[in-house]
């Protein structure tokens, strides 16, 4: 998988798990790991020990990583999931949504 298919900033359709059919934003993209995390999807909740930064503790909510293959791109004219291919236009490598053939921005 050469150039990720899923950059931070993107409104990605969740397919899988359950949060399946959630759209979210993707506020960050681990390449290396394939994962990426979508804002509000995947909270996972820590029970966190009171410690000096935190004297209260309590419940620390936090977005877990997604395996991107459980995540599609939303399509920008249906907001459906589209799959995502690259072409080049003007020299420059796009990302085009498959389904409408719209150029994905980013």
């Amino acid at each position: 998988m050469g150039m990720a298919k899923i950059k931070k900033g993107d409104t990605v359709v969740i397919l899988s798990g359950k949060d399946k059919g959630k759209t979210g934003e993707v506020t960050q993209s681990l390449p290396k790991d394939g994962k990426v995390v979508v804002a509000g999807v995947n909270v996972i909740t820590r029970h966190r020990k009171p410690s000096q930064t935190n004297p209260q503790g309590g419940l620390e909510r936090k977005e877990a990583p997604l395996h991107a293959s459980k995540v599609a791109i939303a399509d920008p004219k249906s907001g459906k999931p589209t799959r995502v291919r690259f072409e080049t236009k003007d020299g420059k490598k796009v990302r085009v949504a498959v389904k409408s053939g719209e150029t994905i921005s980013g």
